[in-house]
Formats: structure tokens, C-alpha cells, sequence
């Protein structure tokens, strides 16, 4: 199952990594296939997983039977998306929020601060808290989620719900294979459909 190379890129993300104060030790890296062989490419830790994918009746018909996710306490990091077409932002603040145990920062990181500032906060106070750095953005009919390990659940985290969302169990060294299977329902429900792209948080 090949992924199209669409407007998810490393480069761009790894650029964004670096403005904000990131450290080197884990960066994005093309996710070329969601088949275990070619999983097999990735460098073996990878803690986080983006997709990026079309907005479709038949995925908006989904969600809706799926539920808005889980608002309540799960000890996961979640934004909720308050900005028009923020949704690649906050996926990228998804994966490095969940993961903040394993990555470094630069001293005077924005990201950081941001992070620390909104350790406590509600989603929808993250969100407004994001609004004060309001991007400009076009119209787009994509979207982003990001997949993370937070102890040992495999969550889907989409600023469009709720909250986290609870996709099973997981393991450090499963977390890629779990994450990719879940992706491809998402190819599966859209028969005929190409435009799906991925990148992982892979460490350098």
C-alpha cells in the first residue's frame, strides 16, 4: 500500500522542529508504505506517527458513529482545533507533546514554553492559548492526526474531537506496526481514494 507524496513533507516539518527550539536527537522522516515490509525502512525508534488524508462524507460519516473521543483525564497531551486549517500545527505539537520524556530542547525553545504554559490547561484553553499566534491559512479539504504511545495505549489524537482517542494497546516496539494498521482502515473506508501521505518521529 503505497502513500502519495502530498503536503506533509520532513523538510517542512523538520524546518518547523528547528524554529521552535527542538532538538536534533528525533526528527520526521517519510513513511513510503503502511505494510510491515516496507514499515521495515523506518529507523527503529519512532514515537509518533502523522497521516495526513482527505476530509470525505464517508470519513465524516465515520467519525460520527466512532464518537468525539475521550474528554476526560487520560494523561495524554490534546489541543483541541479552534483555527481554520491549524490542523498540521497541532499535530505536529501532538507528537511532541506526548513525547517530551524522550526529546530535547533549546534553551529559550518557544515550543517549550508554549508546552510548559499549557501543561494544566483544558483543551479548549490550549486552543485559545494558540489562537494569540493565529496562522494565515487558505481553504483545504486535508487533514491531519497524529498516533501515539502514551503508556502502553495507542491513542489517535485529532483536534476536530473531543479528545483522545483510545485505538488498543501497544509497546514502544510495536507502536509503528499498530499506529500503520489503524491508518490503513482509514485507506480502506475510502475505496478509490489516493491522497493519503504519512511521516514518523523517528529518532536521528
Amino acid at each position: 500500500m503505497e502513500l502519495a507524496a502530498m503536503e506533509i513533507n520532513p523538510e517542512m516539518l523538520n524546518k518547523m522542529m528547528d524554529k521552535l527550539g527542538v532538538g536534533k536527537t528525533w526528527r520526521f522522516v517519510d513513511v513510503l508504505g503502511l505494510e510491515a515490509e516496507q514499515l521495515k525502512t523506518l529507523p527503529k525508534e519512532c514515537c509518533a506517527l502523522m497521516l495526513l488524508f482527505p476530509l470525505t462524507p464517508q470519513h465524516e460519516s465515520f467519525r460520527k458513529q466512532q464518537g468525539g473521543g475521550d474528554a476526560g483525564d487520560t494523561g495524554v497531551y490534546f489541543l483541541k482545533q479552534t483555527i481554520d486549517n491549524s490542523c498540521g500545527t497541532i499535530a505536529l505539537l501532538h507528537a511532541v507533546a506526548n513525547n517530551q520524556g524522550k526529546l530535547t530542547f533549546d534553551s529559550g525553545s518557544d515550543l517549550k514554553a508554549f508546552l510548559d504554559e499549557t501543561a494544566n490547561m483544558s483543551a479548549d484553553d490550549r486552543a485559545k492559548h494558540l489562537e494569540k499566534n493565529q496562522p494565515d491559512a487558505g481553504e483545504v479539504n486535508f487533514h491531519f492526526v497524529t498516533f501515539i504511545n502514551a503508556n502502553g495505549q495507542l491513542y489517535e489524537l485529532d483536534g476536530r474531537v473531543n479528545g483522545p482517542l483510545k485505538q488498543g494497546v501497544t509497546s514502544v516496539e510495536g507502536f509503528i506496526l499498530d499506529a500503520a494498521k489503524v491508518c490503513r482502515g482509514f485507506m480502506e473506508r475510502e475505496q478509490g481514494e489516493v491522497r493519503f501521505s504519512a511521516v514518523a518521529l523517528c529518532h536521528s
